[in-house]
């Protein structure tokens, strides 16, 4: 009975927060008590992506949850960056990474950690390379709208959106955005968020560029690490802040 009626108040919060509606959604979410009990679908939309010139890796994410930085960007100069979300498999980015260090490429890393996952129909993910290769993964269940788009040395995934055309933008915007790699990034999510972005509205972004010595006193490699973990418009506010560090610590 206990168990029970936990399920009933897990499912009560996933309605609450707009993850599966009264009417239509029911079989959805029973399934997804039973795969994972305790924790929402990271809807959201991201890119992950390589900046050949100044040698940086980076992952760019918004979504309607709280604090989605804690979750979806994982980096590591000179190896790669990688974003797991839907149902995320936290377990994707650092295992992910070391995958990327023995020399896997982005193809190969999606499919070793998708095949041995067998929740992996509920996952989404995307991996950049050390070289710039990338692929991009949405399983078969995850909730619509939900897909990716792979090009030059970018993967952009995202689940719960308006709909294609959201991908769709963010992959012309960051094709043809100006400014930094960190503007760029931001300027895709910036992108998708017009174009429709996710369904159930938005809360929080995150921006994470790694680069060889260019955090802290040169200590470690998280040149960008920023989030904005709970806020009306979290794009714009990733932008503010984004901006503000740069003047601390100015572009390398």
């Amino acid at each position: 009975m206990k168990s029970q009626k936990k399920h009933v108040v897990l499912w009560m919060v996933l309605v609450s927060m707009g993850l599966i509606s009264l009417a239509s959604r029911l079989a959805v979410a029973q399934e997804t008590l039973e795969v994972s009990p305790h924790v929402p679908t990271v809807a959201t939309y991201s890119i992950v992506a390589f900046d050949p010139q100044n040698k940086q890796w980076g992952v760019a994410v918004q979504s309607k949850f709280v604090a989605v930085g804690a979750v979806v960007p994982w980096a590591q100069s000179g190896v790669g960056a990688i974003a797991t979300q839907a149902f995320a498999n936290v377990t994707y980015g650092a295992d992910g990474l070391d995958l990327l260090a023995s020399g896997k490429s982005a193809s190969e890393v999606v499919k070793i950690l998708t095949d041995r996952d067998s929740n992996r129909d509920l996952r989404q993910l995307g991996v950049v390379d050390a070289q710039g290769g990338v692929a991009t993964f949405t399983g078969l269940k995850a909730m619509e709208w939900a897909g990716g788009k792979t090009g030059k040395n970018y993967a952009i995934q995202g689940n719960i959106l308006a709909g294609p055309g959201v991908v769709n933008a963010m992959a012309t915007a960051y094709e043809q955005a100006r400014g930094d790699f960190g503007e760029r990034l931001i300027q895709a999510l910036d992108a998708g968020e017009k174009a429709g972005g996710d369904r159930r509205g938005r809360q929080s972004a995150a921006l994470l560029i790694v680069k060889k010595n260019a955090g802290y006193a040169g200590q470690n490699d998280r040149y960008r690490d920023l989030r904005v973990d709970d806020h009306p418009d979290p794009i714009n506010e990733l932008l503010r802040i984004y901006n503000s560090h740069k003047t601390l610590f100015p572009p390398q």
